[in-house]
């Protein structure tokens, strides 16, 4: 199993919208190394739903229900199916993430503009903890 983060302008297309719908089709991946990433999810991958327009936060987990299938003309662009699993009890912001040290070579910051990237077992926890409730 691997861990990804998925980044949605909430504008377009919010948690709230995933949740309220149950599960959707991850399109409209136009990066080569984003679609890569797309074509390596597994059934029963996890991911994080981040927000990347304002605030710049990640506010719950999914999981990816179906592997990669053509989207589009072009055969290399390719969707998943995700589904919400859970809202994180306090959104992880950008900021936080930034100031977090266990977090320091995240995808996420080494390579801002994909809109998939991978995420590490350690930071996956880093982040679950940084979402809890718990002080």
């Amino acid at each position: 199993m691997a861990d990804w983060l998925l980044k949605s302008e909430p504008e377009t297309y919010s948690w709230d919208d995933l949740v309220a719908e149950g599960r959707t089709e991850w399109t409209g991946v136009r990066n080569a190394a984003a679609a890569l990433h797309l074509k390596a999810m597994q059934i029963g991958d996890r991911g994080f739903f981040y927000h990347s327009g304002k605030p710049k936060e990640i506010v719950g987990t999914v999981e990816v229900t179906r592997t990669a299938q053509q989207d589009g003309e072009e055969a290399r662009w390719v969707s998943v199916e995700i589904a919400p699993r859970a809202p994180l009890a306090r959104p992880v912001t950008l900021a936080a993430i930034k100031a977090e040290p266990r977090l320091a070579g995240m995808e996420l910051l080494r390579q801002s503009r994909l809109s998939v990237s991978p995420v590490r077992a350690a930071e996956w926890d880093a982040i679950a903890q940084l979402g809890s409730a718990a002080e």
